[in-house]
């Protein structure tokens, strides 16, 4: 059975720009609308998207890299972690010497769970992970220093005590034993990160989906997925038809077979103009036309999952009005019927007026140089008004996370004031 998994909330503590705690809640504030997605077991409503706007330099890539660097934690502490933990705190005031805190839970076919751990470069403090199987808080397993307590039923997962050390998660070692509840949790926590995403050339590129490739040519791509993936390429209206994707085999030695061959693939874009089709090679096109393609597998793939997919600046490189059907596709429920969720940084405010004010979160520096985000829908604590207009608001500095922009030191070295 497939087990989607939807996120309610992540928080984090001590890590990169981040010192005190910061949340990121999916819960949705407007319930009375098509993208609230209603959870029974929570007695909430969800929410598909959440955007963080804020200055350069604010914090807002920050709050997405702890998520994945949560989900890369439960993938690799038990193969990696030996030397070290590569945590990486808050580098003024205090941070050092404090731990680094993770929080998130998540809703999984039905059931509310939670995953807490405290860690800093030398060891694991704390770890826990709890679920509400009845809309009560039962402890699935708990870990203070090296001592780790098991729900009773749980006797596959004894073994974990044997593997356990100062700088191994728990999670990590349960995660080879095949039982629920445990498997499930470590199953949807690493779809995340399977569906996350890494740093790389300016932006987060997928990890884990399916390359757009195969959705065009690949030993299991149907006709349904090659249909949905051109769909999506021609909604861009980019001129382009169709995708062509050669397949060869490169050996260094042909005629003495030696040497290790190489699979190289070339794709083209064929495009329509008046005077026929012609193809071009995906590199000699533009940066937001690759872009786009890029985003063709990762999007499909969450969207037919149900997961959650993680991007840093939506908007480098994509006009705003991709990024706006971008968002349109996790709104609409008949494009993303199984509740598939799109977390997102932007420095673009006409997206502003494609997103409700409970999807719209917003980072500042403190005058410690320590990221805060909040909740637009509750900034400052006053209400923002339903039919506000939010761009607006935004930058006339209503909520203020805008650069605080000062020509003078700049003219000054220009020599063009004394």
């Amino acid at each position: 059975m497939e087990r989607t998994a939807v996120l309610i909330r992540f928080e984090v503590a001590n890590f990169r720009s981040i010192l005190d705690p910061v949340e990121l809640s999916m819960v949705a504030v407007d319930r009375d609308r098509p993208e609230a997605r209603p959870v029974s077991n929570l007695g909430e409503s969800l929410l598909p998207v959440a955007a963080i706007f804020g200055p350069n330099a604010s914090g807002k890539s920050n709050v997405i890299a702890a998520l994945h660097w949560l989900t890369t934690a439960v993938a690799d502490s038990l193969r990696f972690w030996d030397d070290g933990i590569p945590v990486e705190p808050f580098a003024f005031a205090d941070g050092p010497e404090r731990t680094s805190e993770f929080t998130i839970e998540l809703v999984i076919s039905g059931v509310r769970f939670e995953y807490v751990v405290e860690i800093d470069r030398e060891r694991v403090h704390y770890e826990g992970l709890f679920h509400y199987p009845e809309k009560k808080r039962r402890r699935i397993f708990e870990r203070v220093g090296d001592e780790l307590k098991l729900q009773r039923g749980l006797g596959a997962l004894s073994g974990t005590r044997e593997l356990l050390t100062p700088r191994t998660l728990a999670l990590s070692i349960a995660r080879r034993f095949d039982e629920s509840p445990v498997y499930d949790f470590v199953v949807a926590l690493l779809g995340i990160q399977a569906r996350g995403l890494r740093r790389h050339d300016r932006r987060f590129v997928a990890r884990g989906h399916h390359p757009t490739s195969l959705w065009f040519d690949g030993e299991s791509t149907s006709d349904e997925d090659r249909t949905q993936a051109l769909a999506m390429l021609r909604m861009a209206d980019l001129g382009i038809d169709d995708v062509v994707i050669e397949t060869s085999v490169h050996r260094p030695f042909p005629d003495s077979g030696r040497g290790t061959a190489t699979v190289r693939q070339q794709t083209r874009l064929v495009h329509r103009t008046r005077h026929g089709s012609l193809p071009f090679e995906l590199h000699d096109e533009s940066e937001g036309t690759r872009t786009w393609y890029s985003l063709i597998g990762p999007v499909l793939t969450t969207l037919r999952h149900g997961s959650l997919l993680l991007f840093d600046e939506l908007d480098a490189s994509l006009h705003p009005t991709l990024s706006a059907q971008l968002i349109d596709l996790f709104h609409d429920p008949a494009t993303n019927p199984k509740g598939a969720q799109l977390v997102f940084t932007s420095h673009d405010t006409s997206l502003l007026n494609h997103l409700n004010r409970d999807e719209v979160w917003l980072t500042e520096k403190s005058t410690t140089g320590a990221t805060r985000l909040g909740a637009l829908a509750e900034f400052a604590g006053e209400r923002v008004r339903k039919s506000q207009n939010l761009e607006t608001a935004y930058l006339h500095g209503r909520f203020g996370a805008l650069p605080d922009v000062d020509r003078t030191e700049v003219l000054r070295a220009l020599g063009l004031i004394g």
